[in-house]
């Protein structure tokens, strides 16, 4: 007889509620990050030195995206677990913070070249 393997709960109980979709969300955007670091790289026979200032940017947050993640999924575990959830307003905002500018330093350095 085969034996039925029952998944194990995740650390709120509940595997697919909400921490688990937004660690995907954090890692699709970090992975973003990562393709548009690539693609300043591209741009630097082209654009000059100031490029790397972009690729520096978009480069660290890609990397604290990875380093605050499982810091992110833990806190919104236990919220879930508490039932009480807050918002991680201050990664959403530093992120906005980096991707204007990224907007404003890509404008400056492509007039600029």
């Amino acid at each position: 007889m085969a034996r039925i393997r029952q998944a194990v709960p995740g650390p709120h109980g509940d595997p697919g509620l909400q921490p688990e979709r937004t660690t995907l969300a954090w890692g699709r955007t970090m992975m973003a990050l990562v393709t548009v670091s690539a693609i300043f790289l591209r741009w630097l026979p082209h654009h000059g030195l100031p490029i790397l200032l972009l690729f520096a940017v978009s480069a660290a947050a890609a990397g604290a995206i990875y380093v605050t993640q499982r810091r992110r999924y833990r806190a919104s575990a236990r919220g879930i677990r508490q039932e009480t959830v807050d918002a991680d307003t201050s990664a959403v905002l530093w992120t906005a913070g980096a991707a204007v500018a990224l907007g404003v330093l890509g404008i400056v350095v492509v007039l600029a070249s």
